[in-house]
């Protein structure tokens, strides 16, 4: 149903450093930027490498940025071990935990989580759904 989805930040080169870092281990990768200090409407875009980008940040005025109250985007994960990287690249680089990497039996018997707060305020999570 969604073609991508983006989110507003506050600091371009903040955010996108810690997209890099915590979509890495879950296969995405930057796909393209346009990044001029300085200027307005800077963007990146996240996705699978030599693919579009499926996620994106862009530079927003400040205090327009922030994320709606309940909204939340989950990536998805190809294992267990990818979804606790993600968790700990995205608290090492200015994330807050939000939910340890761990089964969510609420949510299915294969629910394997994380979810973090980043650096704007939006609240995003990793999900590995599938028997080991």
């Amino acid at each position: 149903m969604l073609h991508h989805i983006s989110f507003g930040v506050s600091n371009i080169e903040r955010s996108a450093a810690f997209y890099d870092a915590a979509l890495a281990p879950l296969g995405y990768s930057r796909v393209w930027e346009d990044l001029r200090p300085g200027e307005a409407d800077q963007a990146v875009g996240y996705g699978i490498a030599g693919g579009g980008d499926k996620f994106a940040i862009k530079l927003c005025p400040e205090g327009q940025s922030s994320p709606g109250r309940g909204f939340h985007l989950a990536f998805a994960s190809m294992s267990r071990r990818a979804v606790a990287k993600f968790h700990e690249a995205a608290i090492a680089h200015g994330g807050i935990d939000n939910g340890s990497p761990g089964l969510r039996a609420h949510y299915g018997p294969h629910y394997f989580a994380a979810f973090v707060v980043d650096p704007d305020g939006h609240h995003i999570e990793a999900v590995f759904n599938s028997p080991d």
